[in-house]
Parts: C-alpha cells; sequence; structure tokens
C-alpha cells in the first residue's frame, strides 16, 4: 500500500475520484473539439466516432496512467481538418479554444454543485456519510483537474492546443516558420513536462493561478447559490 502510494498524486483510496474526474473531463474536452469541428464542416472526427460523450471514445490509457502517476497526460487528440473548414484560420481557432473553454466550463459546474451541495446538506465533509464525502472529493478534483487542463492546454506548444491557437492567428510567413520547428517543439514541451526544474520554471507560474481562479469561481458560485 505505502509503494503504491509512493507512485501516485493521490493516495489510494482518492483513485477512484480521480479517474473520474479524468474521464469526465478528457472526454468533454475532446468531444468539444469533435462537435465543433463536425458543426463548421469538417467530417472527420465524426466519421471516426469521436461525437460522442462515451469515455472510450477519447480516453488514451497511457495518458491516464501518466496523469495518475505525474500529474500530466493527455486524451486521444481529435483529428481536424482545417480544409475543409469555410474560414479555415477562424473555424480553426474556434474548435481549438472550445476544448479549453470546456474545461473551464465544467470546473465553474463544478464549483456551483459544490456550494449548492454545502448549502443542501449534500455535500460534507465532517457528517461522516460517506456518500458526501465522496461527493465532495469527486467534485474537488473535478474542479482542480479542469482549471489544470484549462491552463495546461493554453501553452503554446505542440501538441497543445495553445499552439494551434498562436499557428492560426499568425501571419503566413511565421506559419511557416513555426512549421519548421514544429517536430523540434514537442521535445521541448516534454523536457518543460519531466524535467522538475525547467517545469517549476515555466509551468509553475502558471499554475500558481489555479488557486486564484478556484477562488473567483467560489465567490461567483457563493453568488449564485445564495450562500
Amino acid at each position: 500500500m505505502d509503494f503504491l502510494n509512493s507512485l501516485l498524486v493521490v493516495k489510494l483510496e482518492l483513485l477512484p475520484f480521480l479517474v473520474l474526474s479524468l474521464l469526465l473531463s478528457f472526454t468533454v474536452h475532446e468531444f468539444a473539439h469533435a462537435y465543433s469541428a463536425w458543426k463548421f464542416g469538417d467530417p472527420t472526427a465524426k466519421m471516426l466516432g469521436r461525437v460522442s460523450l462515451n469515455p472510450t471514445k477519447h480516453i488514451d490509457f497511457l495518458g491516464m496512467l501518466l496523469f495518475v502517476i505525474a500529474g500530466f497526460g493527455w486524451a486521444r487528440p481529435v483529428p481536424v481538418n482545417r480544409d475543409n473548414f469555410k474560414n479555415p484560420r477562424t473555424m480553426g481557432i474556434v474548435v481549438s479554444a472550445v476544448g479549453p473553454l470546456s474545461n473551464l466550463l465544467l470546473a465553474f459546474v463544478g464549483t456551483l454543485v459544490l456550494h449548492l451541495g454545502f448549502k443542501l446538506g449534500f455535500v460534507d465533509v465532517e457528517s461522516g456519510n460517506r456518500i458526501h464525502l465522496a461527493l465532495f472529493y469527486f467534485l474537488s478534483f473535478l474542479i482542480s483537474n479542469n482549471i489544470l487542463l484549462f491552463l495546461f492546454n493554453l501553452i503554446p506548444l505542440p501538441p497543445l492546443d495553445g499552439y494551434r491557437i498562436v499557428e492560426d492567428l499568425a501571419p503566413s510567413h511565421v506559419r511557416a516558420r513555426l512549421q519548421q520547428i514544429e517536430q523540434w517543439s514537442i521535445f521541448i514541451f516534454l523536457l518543460i513536462v519531466f524535467i522538475p526544474v525547467l517545469r517549476d520554471k515555466t509551468l509553475g507560474p502558471l499554475f500558481s493561478l489555479i488557486q486564484p481562479i478556484m477562488r473567483e469561481m467560489s465567490r461567483a458560485a457563493m453568488f449564485i447559490v445564495g450562500s
């Protein structure tokens, strides 16, 4: 048990809540990409069955495992052919952006449900009720993980959504240059993610925004539910 706990980013007894929150978060993120691309005229994801809220269509086992162990992971990327869009660059930006934005929305919905649960009593960390406690853990992971995914996916390095947004916003000559160095950018990305010193220097400031975002969401949720 101690050995397993040492390998995971959370205690073993909390692992089911982390996994469930990731299944929902990754699925909604990839569905948002697939659905928006389909609506904009690209049938690629639709033909591959990716316009679905079925987690098995989107989850990458290795990416899930890595998130559980290292706190960083991925789902199966949704294939998008921008040539099928009427306005490839504008629609490409929207398709890229809706993934992270769906995570931000999911985090806010989770925050609303959490505060509503506190108010109505179906979420409680002190009552001893195991169902109430389970809901608290699940919602807590759902909120924090989705804010993390929102910020993480906006990093302008491939294969993340932030890179695709920058690529579509950039002038043609800049895009050509980006495409030339894209093959090397993935190695930069992996170095940043997996080398602790580089991660702390680059991703640390970005992820320091998680708590402030959570606080602002809590304030908004408290205002809405009246608590």
